[in-house]
């Protein structure tokens, strides 16, 4: 009898704990938005302001390496008497917010999932607009990363599963199914997918480790090899005419990581020699001191009179999910 209570006192308290946990446990619906597109909760006579500027000096300046202005963002403004409701699911949110304290907080998932939250404050608008302004590069990486993944997220759903770049170059890397390999020659690869205007394309190889030497011309070395490249394996549409690097345009370059290895980075404008094509490329060279070697991935998009920069985040989105064995 004093087992059969015990039992029961104790299936009573496991109940009333497990009911107590999901009471307490918050529920969010699923984010919505289309990409590079930030909601901005912020009044009026702030958006009309040095506030606003600061903002939109800070979120819609133009990308580097492409062929016509862009803006990095688009961007909403919502004032806060009308941000409830579905209007909060927005994946990326710029909130400003006016009180004693002038802040700046990254907040992750706060009204729906997966959802980025920037949240500055100050006591006056010129305290916020100088708070924006001063950490402009944080803002715009916190918005940037949130967008790749959310990119690499949506690829993910119809995953490409060819295993012939991992037997070859000993590397995976997660592309849709919409692209196909065009051309496949040893260690070199040609990855496409077709759009309405033309095409998206993806090249990866390697070259010896003493190929490229980091100095004050290592960009010219990189344009030197990505035409080489060119010349071999991207023709262009007549005979004799094939991909080459824009000399009329200065390419940007920088220094990053990729897979946790040092990678130099380059952002530039293709042509083809002799006939009258170009567009975006962006140029990764990552250094892989264990394979004594250098892994090249290279985006270009061909899309003639339309607006190139949601193709070049897909781009950079599948390169910067490369795993290198």
């Amino acid at each position: 009898m004093k087992n059969a209570f015990l039992i029961a006192v104790t299936t009573l308290l496991i109940f009333s704990c497990e009911n107590e946990n999901s009471k307490n446990q918050r529920i969010i619906s699923d984010s919505s938005g289309n990409l590079n597109n930030i909601s901005v909760v912020v009044d009026n006579d702030m958006w009309s302001s040095s506030v606003g500027e600061a903002i939109r000096t800070t979120l819609a300046t133009t990308i580097d390496g492409l062929p016509q202005d862009e803006p990095m963002f688009n961007m909403n403004q919502i004032p806060p008497s009308v941000f409830s409701g579905f209007v909060t699911k927005n994946r990326t949110v710029l909130k400003i917010e006016v009180n004693n304290n002038t802040s700046l907080s990254v907040l992750d998932d706060v009204y729906a999932k997966p959802q980025r939250v920037v949240v500055i404050s100050g006591p006056t608008k010129e305290a916020i607009a100088n708070e924006i302004t001063k950490n402009a590069p944080k803002i715009v990486a916190a918005f940037k990363s949130e967008e790749l993944q959310e990119k690499q997220r949506r690829i993910n759903l119809s995953l490409h599963n060819d295993k012939s770049i991992e037997d070859k170059l000993g590397v995976s890397i997660k592309f849709p199914t919409a692209y196909r390999i065009a051309k496949e020659d040893n260690s070199f690869f040609w990855i496409r997918k077709d759009i309405k205007t033309g095409s998206m394309n993806l090249m990866l190889y390697e070259l010896p480790f003493e190929a490229i030497k980091r100095s004050d011309s290592v960009v010219n070395t990189i344009i030197k090899v990505r035409d080489s490249i060119g010349e071999k394996y991207i023709p262009g549409p007549l005979e004799g005419s094939y991909m080459i690097t824009e000399n009329a345009y200065t390419p940007f370059h920088f220094e990053t990581t990729l897979d946790n290895k040092p990678t130099l980075e380059t952002k530039g404008l293709w042509d083809v020699k002799n006939a009258f094509m170009s567009g975006p490329f962006i140029n990764y060279a990552i250094e892989d001191k264990t394979n004594n070697r250098w892994v090249i991935l290279e985006g270009f998009v061909f899309a003639p009179s339309v607006e190139k920069r949601d193709y070049m985040l897909e781009l950079e989105a599948i390169i910067k999910s490369i795993k290198i064995k």
